[in-house]
């Protein structure tokens, strides 16, 4: 077996270590602007129904509707990927970064003019198409929208090792799924900067990420290392 538990051969191009860094850079800006800009996340889902229903037994039916476009609009992307899936194969990878950055650039265009339609609407699908087309690296299940599982991954495989008996490329594992949460932190930390600092030109950074992974997408696979 190979590091992360595939066979031996080529990675997915969508599956490698630098796509999905660059991905969890892009998803922790995204959710840093949209909570600044709009008060809600693009990708955590959980908190805004959590923030909703909290909202709706306070009464308070103004802020409780105000988390629901953006499940709406998650549940779009959601969608919407599952249908590249299906009609595009192995390009819906590709075609859904490319989807994305044309939203991300329309979104900063019209943000001036129709905040709350742009941002709360348009971002969320483009968070759902990322968490629902990029789920792997190297094989294994890993999300770039954000942190839980990849935390939860990253303290059981230090576990593994540390208890004895862990297969090979255990370490390596654990140390690509705390990248992934370093990373997303990161990414959500140059968000905030750039959304207090820049805010009509912010979008254009995780715009930037994107278009590197889809040139990684186009590019041709590489060698696992066994």
């Amino acid at each position: 077996m190979s590091t992360l538990n595939i066979a031996a051969g080529a990675v997915r191009r969508d599956e490698t270590v630098e796509i999905v860094l660059l991905l969890a850079f892009a998803g922790g800006f995204i959710d840093a602007y949209t909570w600044i800009i709009h008060g809600v996340l693009a990708n955590a889902q959980t908190a805004n129904v959590i923030f909703l229903w909290v909202n709706a037994m306070a009464g308070d039916w103004t802020k409780a509707l105000h988390f629901v476009p953006p499940i709406l609009a998650f549940t779009a992307g959601i969608v919407m990927a599952a249908w590249l899936r299906r009609v595009a194969g192995e390009r819906a990878s590709a075609l859904s970064v490319l989807v994305e950055i044309v939203f991300l650039i329309v979104i900063g265009i019209l943000h001036n003019r129709l905040p709350d339609v742009a941002g709360t609407l348009g971002i969320s699908m483009v968070a759902a198409m990322q968490s629902a087309i990029f789920i792997k690296v190297e094989g294994a299940a890993c999300s770039t929208v954000m942190i839980t599982g990849n935390m939860r991954q990253t303290i059981e495989n230090i576990f593994a090792v540390a208890y004895g008996g862990a297969p090979l490329g255990t370490l390596r594992k654990s140390a690509i799924f705390f990248a992934l949460c370093a990373v997303f932190g990161c990414g959500a930390a140059a968000g905030a900067f750039a959304t207090e600092t820049i805010p009509s030109l912010a979008l254009g950074i995780p715009v930037v990420a994107l278009l590197i992974v889809l040139l990684r997408c186009e590019a041709t696979p590489r060698e696992v290392v066994t």
